[in-house]
């Protein structure tokens, strides 16, 4: 892999202070995304000046949001935000970096291997197909959107387990539109929430969605075709 030694980025004080003593690893991570990350079509260029306070504080800040020795998966992690941002900051979680594509799964293990991140792995899937995976705590950053997102994740978590969504501004709106397809794919709760006030700005914003039953709800369309499927055998 690019060693990024020629694309060094400066961590800005509030990397520093949030990071603490995996200051230094994270900025590591920083250069090896402005490096080959931006040499592989993970990260765009223009994004490199503004690596750490659109992307990597942006993402560390949820951590606020993950309880003590989770169980985390970060669907469709791309370039590894959050999920490696979080693993860094984190040693006492377990990360699955879950990306279907290989070019993107390549990367995340160079990365995982040069930054010495023993409790984070690659996972090469799409998460749909994680039928044993269980975990409590999903992340996603500009994957999909919202219900598409949902009817991935909750599969995955346990009861009170939580989607946690990094969205922008229409978050709110989003959700409300979702509210009925969520509760369709399974019984939980959502809301709202911004995180990182005072570190970041401007704040994080996450869909929040917690699972509040074991029970999985059918989709509606399953339900429709195993009515009809049903209704065929009686016919």
């Amino acid at each position: 892999m690019t060693s990024g030694a020629d694309h060094r980025t400066v961590p800005p004080e509030t990397a520093v202070a949030l990071f603490g003593d995996r200051a230094e690893t994270a900025a590591r991570f920083a250069d090896l995304l402005a490096g080959a990350g931006v040499e592989r079509g993970l990260i765009g260029p223009r994004e490199v000046p503004r690596l750490w306070d659109r992307h990597i504080l942006n993402c560390a800040v949820v951590e606020e949001l993950v309880p003590q020795d989770a169980d985390l998966v970060d669907v469709g992690s791309g370039a590894g935000l959050p999920g490696v941002v979080l693993g860094i900051l984190r040693p006492d979680i377990s990360v699955v970096l879950l990306e279907p594509l290989l070019r993107r799964t390549v990367f995340l293990r160079e990365v995982v291997q040069t930054l010495e991140l023993e409790n984070v792995r690659v996972l090469r899937g799409r998460a749909e197909d994680q039928k044993g995976l269980k975990a409590d705590i999903v992340t996603a950053r500009a994957v999909a959107p919202l219900t598409r997102l949902a009817g991935w994740a909750l599969p995955l978590l346990r009861k009170n387990g939580s989607l946690l969504a990094l969205k922008g501004e229409q978050a709110e709106s989003e959700l409300e539109s979702a509210r009925g397809e969520l509760s369709a794919l399974r019984p939980c709760a959502a809301d709202v929430i911004r995180v990182g006030s005072g570190k970041v700005d401007p704040a994080t914003t996450v869909v929040r969605v917690t699972v509040t039953s074991e029970s999985e709800r059918p989709h509606p369309s399953r339900r429709a075709a195993a009515g009809r499927k049903k209704r065929g055998r009686k016919r």
